[in-house]
Formats: C-alpha cells, structure tokens, sequence
C-alpha cells in the first residue's frame, strides 16, 4: 500500500459511520456477546465470594429470570428491526443476554453435586479409600530443575487426575464424584489416561500459600473444579481394577503424537538443551525445558515463543498453503487440506487456551475461502472467547487464557495504526530521500525495511496488549520485547518451519529428516544462544513488584483511548495522552523507588518448613539474605524465595550469608542465584574446615563454580553502606577448628543493630553455643530474635531466651514439628510466631526505634 493509498484508508476509517461503535455493530457483531459473557462471569465470581449472595441457588433463579425477560426483549427487537438503531438495541441486548449466561455458566460450572467429595472433606484430613478412573497421564516430577535433589531424602514423585466414582465410608462402599489430584511419592509408570483404579489415601483440601509471591495451587486447582488432594503412600497402595481398552481413535491419537515425537526428536538426546526447546516450539510439552533456557526467555519477554499460540500455526498453515499454492491448487482446496492438517495438529499438541484460540480462528480463516467471504479479525476473536469461556468459564481467569486473547486484541487494534503512524515518520525523514540509497548496496539492505517494519509494529502491539497482564501476574514490565522479537523471529520461524517439514518427512523420507535434524537442532541452539545472551545483558527486565489492579485497569484505558479518542484538537488528546502516561510511569517508579530506597529496616522469615531463609532489607538499598534451604520441602528457591524477591521488586541480593552446610540451610541457593542478580556469597571458616560428612558444602561448592561463582570467607564484621550495623558473635576463634564441636554448634551467630535496637540470628546453636554466648556476652539483650535450631525445645539451654528477653521470637518450623509439640513454647513478654502456624513473617523497626510485626495473612477458605 502507497502513501495514498494508507490516507485513503485511514480517511475512510475515521468517516465511516459514526465511528468506533457502529463499526463494530456492523462489522464484529459477536463482540458484544463475548464482552457480556466476559462481565457475566466476573459478576458472578464476585458474588459468590459474597457471604449475602452465596446461595447459588436463589442467584441461579434470578439469573434465569433476567435472562428470559432479556431474550424476549431482543426477540421482540429483532422482529420489529426497521432502522439502525435497532441494531445497536439488539447488540446490547445480547450482551446483557450473556452477562446472565456466562453468571449462569460459571454457577453451573463450580456447583457441586450432593455426593462430591468436597461436601466430605472439611478442614482435617481423612484417611480413606477409592475408587476413579484416571484423566491424565502421570507426570513423574524428579526436580531436575533443582540441583539438591541428587541428596534429597525423596524419590521422584508422580502427580495425576482422577475422576472419582467410589468412596469406602466407614459403614460401605458408597457413589461419589468430583475430581481429585493424586500425588504418589513414587514414579508411577504403569497407569494411564481411561484406567479405574483404587487407592488407599488421605485426603485433604489445598491449603493457601504461606508466602508473599508464591504460586496459589489452591486457586489453581479450583479453577478446574479440584478441590481436593489425595496423598498415597507408594504405588502399592494403588490397585489397578481395569485398563481401559483404547479406542481406535485414541489409538490413532497416540500413534500420532508418538510420531510426531519420534521424528522431530530421533536425532537429540534428551539431555540436549535443544531437545526440550524443539518439544515446547513445535509439540507443546514445556516440561522438559531446563530452568537456565526457561528463565532466558521470560526475562527477554520471548517466553511467549515456547508457547503454543497463532504464531506457530499461521507458519504450520502458511506453510502448507505455500507448498500446496506452487502445486496449482485453488484457494479452497488448499483451505480443506489446511483444515485436516489443523485437526491433525490439534490432536497431537496440549489442548491449551492460545492453541484453541488460533485454531478456532484459523478453522474460521479456511473455512471463508469456501463462501467467499472475508472473516472480520475481531469478530472470530470474539467467537473463540466466547466458545472457550463457554467450554470452562474459569478460564477467564488464568494468565495463559489472558495474554493469549490481549496480545492478539493488540495486534488486531493497534498494528495498523502504529505500522501508519511509523511508516509516515520513516518516509517523511530526510535521509530516505537522498541519492545513495539507489546504490546495490542499500537496495540491499533496504529491501527487508518494509517486512522489519511490520514485524516490529507487530511485537509492539501485542505488547501494548499483553503489557498490563504480564505486570499483574509476573510484577514485571519487559520494554525491548518488540525489539527482541524483531531480532529472533527469523531464526523462530526457521526452526518452526523446518521442524514441521522434518515430521512430515519423517514418515516419508527418514534419511532426508535425518540430514535436516542437524539443522534444525543447530538452529535451536543458535537461537538458545541468542536468548541466553539478551538476557545476560541484563537490560530487557524492569522489576516493579506487585501492582494494584486499578492501575492495570488504568493503563488499558489510557490505551484504548490514545486508539479511539477523537479529538477536534488532536494536541489537546496528545497532551492528555502524555499526561496520563506520565502519571502511570511516574506511579510505578515512585513504587519501585520506595521498594528499593528504604529508610527502615526490615527482615522476613520466609515460611520454608524445617529450613531457613531469612531477607534482611537494610536502611538504604542493600539485601542481605541468610540461608536458603529446607529439609522437606522441594526447590524452595524456585518455588518460594525467586517468588518472594520478585513480589516484593528485589532484582539484586548484595550478600548471601551462609551460616553452616546443612542441607536444610542451603539446598536453595543455587536456584537463587540462577533467578537473582547476587553479590557476594559468603560462609565462615567453620563451613570451609569443618567436618562436611554428608558432603553438602563441597557439592554447593561444584553447583556454584558450575555458574562461575565461589563462595568467599566471611569478614568478622561486614562493611555495608547503610546506617545499620552487623556483627558476628559466634563461633568463637576456638571454636571453629575445635573436632569436637557439632556443625550446628559452630554455625554463625549475627547481631543486626539500627535505631537502637537488635536483631538476633541463631542459626542452628545448640546447648554448648548457646551456654558459651551467654559468658562470652552476659549482657546480651536482642530485641528480635530468630530462634536457634528452628525452635527446637530439644536442643534449647534453659536460660538462653530468658537472658535475650525478646520481644518478638520466630521460629522457622515445620508443620510436623510444630503439631506434636517439638518446639518451644511462647515465653513471657515476647510475641511468638511460628511460621508453621503464620506463614511468612516480616518485622520492621522505622527509624524512632519503633517495632511491627506483620505475618503473612493468606486468604480465607
């Protein structure tokens, strides 16, 4: 399209009707449908929540009502329909039609029946046995994502559905249904999707996460109607009654995806970085990609590449409609053969949110050749929201489901506008009518302008699109996204476009696929470089923390009105534009800048069960942490503490103390140090001669150095740019080489001193440390005090918390401990917190010396 041309178009798109409403009467009708049913369900979501409007059934009755009412009412417009106007009644009419539907929708959906499990199963655990038929296949999780599972004291565990049939009551055997989570603490291997099995189990609800940033399985869950977790000891307490004799078309589906697996992957070996990059680029299975690629894609904001969506199928179709367009064929012939291979892809890939959503508009797409009519963009968009919301409303909830419909709403509102806008500033500039550019040379690099161009407006769309869910969900604004996109897509689309060619002719021509593996598996790894290396950079990420949801919902008003907004005066809309802009980014700056500018001092007990990690935020901008480990609980630096620091904006750990070599104290720090920007990593003498008989600080010492980080010996009193103090009381001189001493009993004690008062981190002293602290220092007073051992009243001297006279006292706990009654007591005076029983617990002492405790307060059931 010319210069005068794109005038024309957007003239006509500014005179045409009365603007942005009756376009999308006229043109995307289904829009108001989609933005009904989209309030319906948020609506109803809201009131259950409600204690005065939680009775499902009367809402149930009501919403019905409304919406007979509101059908005749649209029936009756659509009879008498004599004018324009009519249709804008109608179409709100309908979207007020399914409002009430999708509320209905979503009743209809989380109802549970009388005999659901849930209705059995209340706040304790029951021990029971039953009955189901198993959903999914079982996901064997041996945490290779975390490096301390190698002297973990678990096997690998196996997780899966069920849906459940029978329960063993205490009197027979009686019907239930519900769908449940299994988890075993073995691999499973030998069951699969259709099986009826029984299983001897406890079982018990989800529980609400106990730290700030850390993922709701919970809320997950009960998205898709799973409530309810079923704990199995071993895979012998798991009895197969039935295999489910497969159908044929399951048959063929598993053919297929076997296939499909074998013949893109025949030439890797799994442990290749390259193999779990080309299952999630081309078949879906994200699984299997290492946390180091992982990681280099979301923080580059690319992440969006290794997830199935309508990029990877517009290749897969363009593809095909290319090859089949040189072979002769007519457009609906080629739309038919696109459509088979669609249904083909769909059976073999996860059934996901983005990936239905292109499918259903690219079935849309090919279908239109054979009426010879041209779909409207955002009227399919619209009718893929509605079938999938309609399918499972919760979806509406779920990032995936999110980003994947406001990427492509971007793209599809704003790609134009912005190609038009920067193609009119390109054009008009100086240097693009100068003489040079006839020369061979810049015909030569000019020629791809216009394809950059227009790769680049379509990054930047769709992220303008996907910018606020990105901020609400993962606390993080990723700005050179359009620009990364421009610069990998090419090798993206030759890995994709090669992949599926190297399938199809896996099944015909198995030496060619071979040849054509090594390229696309050097394709893959050039790309994983490409990736790893944008990311090293560091700039692609800007870390803001958890946001308020009016200001997401702000930034999309300011985006949709910049977009439709029509103005007399355009600099009066470019000046409220501005304005507004400003506002938002000076809002999250001055966010981030109190994140990370402090005044106070606070320090966080994060809830990791029998383990510790422990943030000290200094007064100014320093990060200390202390510790990252537990005892039970698997990757909590991936799960728990990666989580915390990005909830809570920390991009940076200036030092990582560590106290001794239990595993317990730091199994997490590598995963740490893989997701954070740390400083130095520091241990006492103690840890670097002491006895190490499980091996754990040497095997840190390899984790480490295989990052290209060593641990580095610790000052007697570290030097920090902060108005806060730190010294180390223990272990003493003597006491670190003395081979009688525990490991426990040399690990280090820390004093933290600001605005007159202390803060004592015991680590894991036992008696004899305890005891030797007390002469050492018989005027020892601390204000907080971490409690030595995790609380344990076992190893605890008598005299020790009565001397300290704390005001506050945690203890990093774990459940086990802290319901049979291990741990020690609340003392006089002092405020008792037990993170088994508050969660995460974070103290703060401002600057006149004052002292708050704050534990984390999941939300209600």
């Amino acid at each position: 399209m010319d210069h005068i041309q794109r005038k024309l178009a957007q003239i006509d798109a500014q005179l045409s009707g009365s603007g942005l409403h009756y376009r999308l009467v006229t043109t995307a009708p289904l829009v108001f449908p989609a933005i009904g049913l989209i309030a319906g369900i948020l609506l109803q979501d809201r009131l259950l929540q409600s204690p005065f409007t939680a009775d499902v059934t009367k809402s149930s009755w009501l919403w019905l009502a409304i919406l007979a009412i509101l059908t005749g009412a649209a029936a009756y417009v659509a009879a008498n329909k004599k004018s324009q106007s009519e249709n804008r009644k109608f179409a709100y009419l309908a979207l007020a039609c399914f409002a009430c539907l999708g509320a209905i929708r979503l009743i209809a959906f989380e109802q549970p029946k009388p005999n659901d499990i849930r209705n059995l199963v209340h706040s304790e655990k029951k021990l029971a046995t039953i009955r189901g038929i198993v959903l999914t296949q079982p996901y064997v999780n041996s945490n290779k994502n975390w490096q301390f599972a190698a002297l973990a004291h678990t096997d690998p565990t196996a997780s899966f559905y069920i849906r459940l049939t029978e329960v063993e009551t205490t009197t027979a055997w009686q019907n239930a249904s519900g769908k449940l989570a299994v988890y075993v603490t073995e691999s499973v291997l030998d069951i699969k999707p259709g099986d009826h099995i029984q299983a001897s189990c406890w079982l018990d609800r989800f529980k609400h996460p106990t730290n700030p940033g850390q993922f709701n399985a919970k809320k997950h869950l009960a998205r898709k109607n799973i409530y309810i977790a079923a704990s199995v000891e071993s895979r012998d307490a798991i009895i197969l009654l039935k295999s489910r004799h497969k159908s044929t078309f399951s048959q063929v589906k598993t053919f297929m995806r076997q296939k499909a697996a074998q013949g893109l992957l025949d030439n890797l070996s799994p442990d290749d970085r390259a193999h779990g990059l080309l299952q999630a680029l081309l078949l879906g299975h994200r699984r299997n990609i290492d946390a180091r690629t992982y990681h280099a894609f979301e923080k580059t904001g690319l992440l969006h590449f290794i997830s199935l969506s309508g990029m990877h199928l517009g290749i897969l179709i363009g593809t095909i409609w290319f090859l089949l367009a040189k072979f002769g064929l007519p457009k609906p012939a080629r739309a038919a053969v696109s459509i088979i291979a669609l249904a083909l892809f769909i059976l073999i890939v996860p059934a996901r949110a983005p990936t239905l959503r292109a499918a259903i508009i690219a079935f849309f797409f090919c279908t239109s050749f054979f009426f010879r009519r041209r779909p409207e963009p955002l009227n399919t968009l619209a009718l893929a929201a509605i079938i999938l919301l309609l399918i499972r409303p919760t979806q509406l909830f779920e990032p995936g489901w999110q980003l994947s419909f406001t990427c492509v709403l971007g793209i599809i509102l704003f790609t134009d506008p912005i190609h038009f806008f920067l193609y009119e500033k390109i054009t008009a500039h100086p240097w693009k009518k100068q003489k040079p550019k006839s020369k061979p040379y810049f015909r030569i690099i000019l020629k791809p302008g216009p394809y950059i161009l227009q790769l680049f407006c379509v990054g930047l769309a769709a992220w303008l699109g996907g910018a606020g869910v990105l901020l609400w969900h993962f606390y993080t604004i990723n700005p050179l996204t359009p620009l990364w996109t421009v610069l990998v897509f090419p090798l993206v689309a030759a890995v994709l476009t090669l992949g599926f060619c190297k399938i199809i002719l896996s099944l015909l021509l198995p030496s060619l696929a071979l040849l054509l593996g090594i390229l696309v598996s050097a394709l893959a790894e050039l790309l994983l470089r490409i990736v790893s290396l944008l990311a090293d950079l560091n700039i692609s990420e800007i870390l803001i923390g958890k946001t308020p949801a009016l200001l997401i919902l702000c930034y999309y008003a300011l985006v949709l009105f910049a977009r439709y907004a029509r103005f007399s005066r355009p600099l009066l809309k470019k000046a409220a534009v501005a304005l507004t802009a400003s506002a938002l980014v000076l809002f999250l700056g001055a966010a981030k800048w109190n994140r990370t500018h402090r005044d106070h001092l606070a320090i966080t007990c994060l809830d990791v069960g029998h383990g510790q990690a422990i943030l000290a935020q200094l007064p100014g901008r320093e990060n200390l942490l202390f510790d990252a480990g537990s005892l039970y609980k698997p990757n909590v630096g991936r799960r728990i503490v990666a989580p915390f620091l990005k909830h809570h904006a920390i991009s940076k750990i200036h030092s990582l103390i560590i106290s001794h070599n239990d595993v317990d104290h730091i199994n997490a720090i590598p995963e740490i140090i893989q997701a954070c920007n740390v400083g130095s990593i520091c241990a006492n003498d103690a840890f670097f001669s002491g006895s190490d008989q499980w091996q754990t600080a040497e095997f840190l010492s390899q984790c480490l150095h295989s990052q290209g980080r060593t641990i580095e010996p610790l000052r007697k009193n570290l030097q920090l740019k902060t108005t806060a103090r730190l010294k180390i009381l223990w272990p003493a001189e003597d006491a670190v080489h003395d081979p009688n001493l525990s490991d426990n009993d040399r690990s280090l004690v820390i004093l933290i001193e600001f605005a007159g008062r202390r803060i004592l981190l015991c680590s894991d002293i036992e008696e004899f440390a305890q005891r030797r602290l007390l002469r050492t220092f018989p005027r020892l007073k601390a204000d907080i005090v971490i409690a030595p051992h995790h609380g344990s009243a076992k190893t605890l001297e008598p005299a020790f918390l009565k001397t300290l006279q704390p005001e506050v006292l945690i203890c990093s706990c774990s459940r086990s401990d802290y319901r049979k009654h291990r741990i020690i007591d609340p003392i006089a005076n002092a405020r008792c917190f037990y993170t088994a029983r508050s969660g995460a617990l974070t103290c703060r002492i401002d600057t006149d010396g004052s002292i708050s405790a704050t534990p984390f307060s999941p939300p209600g059931p």
